[in-house]
């Protein structure tokens, strides 16, 4: 049992543990409505839309990474109120939508790192993750936050499940679509930003797709998706971050890789529909 107990002796391997677990946990039932509605697309545009946030808040604090937070998570809540206001309009798409405000916060957020002559030692950690970098307080506010994610997600679980499943249905009971629309884009954007110092902007999406995309494959009633997709996420988090301790690999990547993994199996030999059973 050494190699399991000897990374927990580290403190900032239970904080990074506890992090992932927690992201692990919000991304795969968030991740649930992404994979149901198909807006992967979507997700992954609202991860990279961070950047020129995180990069005004560093400069405009000195390189202080407290306020980054902050920042990352105004911008991502505009920039989906944003693409949900684009994409409403008849004649723009919605892929469309979300191609123009990704693509031109994207450069914005380039821009401005341009700026910054250690950007690649200090903004980095955003792109590709520092799950063991965690602080004490960065792990209170993805608990809070996280918490107030999934107690709207019970809250309002009815609603969703309405939204997702039949819109003509949701619209002639007279709920408020266009609200809950809304509601739905804020929490995925919050996910994101509670979840950027876990995998980084660049491997968000993988985790707000790949665990329900993998308890998809397992069930189909809504609830018992986020219950499974939630121990995929969380699951591939702890075992990731022991894979990024003994091999010394990134570990966003380790927990992306492992999630990802954990999908192959599924899809090749799940006892309902697995590919290799059905040949």
């Amino acid at each position: 049992m050494t190699w399991l107990l000897e990374p927990l002796s580290y403190p900032f391997m239970l904080r990074g543990l506890a992090a992932g677990a927690l992201v692990g946990v919000v991304c795969a039932v968030v991740g649930t409505y992404v994979v149901l509605r198909g807006m992967a697309f979507f997700g992954d545009a609202l991860a990279h839309t961070v950047l020129p946030g995180v990069a005004l808040g560093y400069i405009l604090s000195g390189g202080e990474r407290a306020s980054l937070f902050w920042w990352a998570l105004g911008t991502a809540i505009l920039a989906s109120l944003g693409i949900g206001a684009l994409s409403r309009n008849a004649r723009i798409k919605e892929d469309t939508a979300i191609g123009v405000i990704f693509a031109g916060m994207f450069a914005l957020g380039i821009a401005l790192i341009s700026t910054v002559r250690s950007y690649a030692v200090d903004l980095s950690h955003f792109l590709f993750g520092d799950v063991l970098g965690v602080t004490n307080r960065d792990l209170i506010l993805t608990a809070v936050f996280g918490g107030i994610v999934l107690f709207l997600v019970f809250i309002f679980y009815k609603e969703f499940l309405t939204l997702s499943f039949d819109p003509v249905l949701a619209a002639t009971l007279r709920m408020p679509v266009g609200l809950l629309n809304n509601l739905l884009l804020a929490l995925i954007a919050v996910t994101v930003a509670v979840s950027m110092q876990t995998v980084g902007v660049a491997l968000m999406v993988a985790m707000l797709v790949t665990p329900a995309a993998t308890a998809y494959l397992l069930t189909r009633r809504l609830w018992k998706m986020m219950v499974v997709a939630a121990i995929i996420g969380a699951a591939s988090s702890v075992t990731g971050l022991y894979f990024s301790y003994y091999l010394n690999i990134a570990s966003g990547a380790a927990i992306v890789l492992t999630a990802t993994a954990i999908f192959i199996v599924v899809f090749l030999f799940n006892p309902r529909q697995g590919a290799l059973r059905r040949g």
